[in-house]
């Protein structure tokens, strides 16, 4: 469900009153100023390592200031290639129109594939591949986060956003025609590729055109983009899997992903490519850490001694010291700052992904229940995740980052928790509508707000490179929280002869992961710093 919300009861403000006129400057000036002094703090403690290129980042180890209405001279300062004007004034309307459009794509997809998987697994058997439906779609997200990130710092994004729109759609047709689940599993790479690359270049739009206080509204209505789809989608893609076939899922998906896919290049197209285009080359990192996060989901999954200990241990190897390369000093440690903004976002991703590709799994095939049901509660969490998500915009203001992300990912624990009473035959199956609802909430508290941090941290030019550990850390959360899941579900379920056990485990793996986020979610900065 990825990338989640109705958004907010008062739009952000685009510039302060008059009363607040000399407030807004001083603020401005204090930003300006503290900005520099705190970068040479950090480097001198080690918070970025030396030659990593993470020193080029804004060295501000916080969230902006409740104050944020700052002008736009202020946040243009940056860059030197941001706009004045609102989120959809004439210059910016196409682009962001186009950003929004192609979220809407890729949630389309996403609800429907959930919603259908249990149909497409009686289809097709092979239970034991049902987790790497989706953990292949999260590591071909991983390889074209990095591919495109690092692409958008070294020319127009609109180049490596129209190579992934194509690639998303070869994906679609792959998983369309797919004759065994090994092949689906495979298309499903290839989607994930292009849904990659796609929201990476986006992010580097809005991180390259659009000026600092705007950016949790274009966030907001990212955000909002799966309001369509979470509605709408399940529920449509459970009536085409009952009438003409699943795999219609992801054919009928083409006609909507050229027309989108025009309009979304077309407002890209008036980005520009960085001013010094970066020489970094990422791309051998990025295959490593898919690599050896595969080879990590493979090994945990074999019932065999001799494969498990060695095949887990090389997966691991393989991908720890890539995933460090590409990541700021720290993040394995959650060190206080960006580390910790980036390690919470993948602990964010596992504990909610691990639970959500395996909700309509517990509600239909183990309670018996239609798929309409699943895909409803698919529904349920994406509009209470839309709901939150737009109103972390207005509370972040006054009670900064630090809270929202803490609070969210409690939440999204007791959500996960709460699954767990759905395989219980005495409760009625729609308990996992509501439970699911409390997730999604957490979700869109938390999700939005470590975004914004990241990218407020990001300096000109470099927006690719936030981008790229953000969203790495994303990925690979999510496929390591879903491919554990599948372990689990599928492993224990063969042994016990029964999924519930697998999905007792899963969901209570997923409130743990959750809990512990909130843990390390303190150390996320909260603004208080640059007061």
């Amino acid at each position: 469900m990825g990338t989640v919300s109705i958004r907010q009861a008062a739009p952000l403000p685009e510039t302060g009153t008059c009363e607040e006129s000399s407030e807004v400057e001083a603020a401005a000036r204090t930003l300006r100023q503290h900005s520099a002094s705190v970068a040479q703090l950090d480097r001198a403690a080690g918070f970025y390592p030396a030659g990593s290129g993470f020193e080029s980042w804004r060295g501000r180890s916080s969230y902006p200031s409740p104050v944020t209405n700052v002008p736009d001279t202020a946040s243009g300062s940056r860059g030197g290639m941001v706009r004045p004007g609102g989120v959809f004034s004439p210059d910016r309307r196409l682009l962001t129109s186009g950003l929004v459009l192609i979220v809407t794509l890729v949630a389309f997809e996403s609800m429907s594939v959930a919603t259908v998987m249990p149909v497409v697994e009686a289809d097709l058997g092979d239970l034991a591949l049902y987790g790497w439906v989706f953990s292949a779609f999260f590591l071909g997200t991983l390889v074209g986060v990095v591919i495109a990130g690092t692409a958008a710092d070294r020319m127009r994004p609109a180049i490596p956003f129209a190579a992934g729109l194509v690639i998303f759609a070869l994906g679609l047709v792959a998983g369309g025609m797919a004759p065994t689940m090994i092949v689906l599993v495979l298309g499903r790479f290839l989607q994930g590729v292009g849904a990659g690359a796609m929201p990476a270049t986006s992010y580097v739009c809005i991180g390259r055109t659009y000026p600092l206080e705007q950016r949790p509204q274009m966030f907001a209505l990212i955000s909002s983009a799966w309001m369509l789809p979470s509605v709408i989608g399940p529920v449509i893609a459970a009536w085409i899997a009952e009438t003409v076939g699943w795999r219609w899922v992801f054919l009928g998906l083409l006609p909507l992903t050229a027309v989108i896919g025009i309009v979304a290049v077309i407002g890209v197209k008036s980005v520009p490519a960085p001013d010094e285009p970066s020489g970094e080359r990422n791309v051998l990192n990025a295959v490593l850490v898919a690599a050896g996060a595969g080879l990590l989901l493979v090994g945990l999954g074999s019932r065999s001694l001799i494969v498990f200990i060695p095949v887990t241990l090389i997966g691991a190897v393989v991908m720890v010291r890539p995933f460090m390369r590409l990541t700021p000093v720290g993040t394995l440690r959650a060190r206080s700052g960006l580390p910790a903004t980036v390690a919470v976002r993948g602990l964010l991703n596992f504990g909610f992904y691990a639970a959500d590709a395996f909700v309509p799994f517990a509600i239909t095939t183990v309670r018996g229940m239609s798929p309409i049901y699943g895909g409803l509660a698919m529904t349920t969490a994406s509009l209470t995740w839309t709901i939150s998500s737009w109103l972390q915009t207005r509370w972040i203001r006054t009670r900064g980052a630090t809270i929202l992300v803490v609070a969210g990912l409690a939440i999204i624990g007791l959500g996960t928790a709460g699954m767990v009473t759905v395989l219980i035959p005495a409760i009625p199956g729609w308990v996992g509508l509501l439970a699911w609802g409390v997730a999604g909430f957490g979700m869109g508290l938390a999700f939005s707000p470590l975004a914004h941090v990241a990218m407020e941290l990001a300096d000109k030019g470099k927006e690719g490179k936030a981008t790229t550990a953000l969203q790495l850390s994303d990925t690979l959360g999510a496929a390591l929280g879903i491919g554990v899941a599948g372990v689990l579900v599928s492993t224990v379920g063969a042994l016990t002869d029964s999924e519930v056990t697998g999905l007792v485990l899963t969901f209570g793996m997923a409130t743990f992961v959750a809990l512990l986020g909130a843990v390390l979610g303190t150390r996320v900065p909260r603004g208080s710093e640059l007061g």
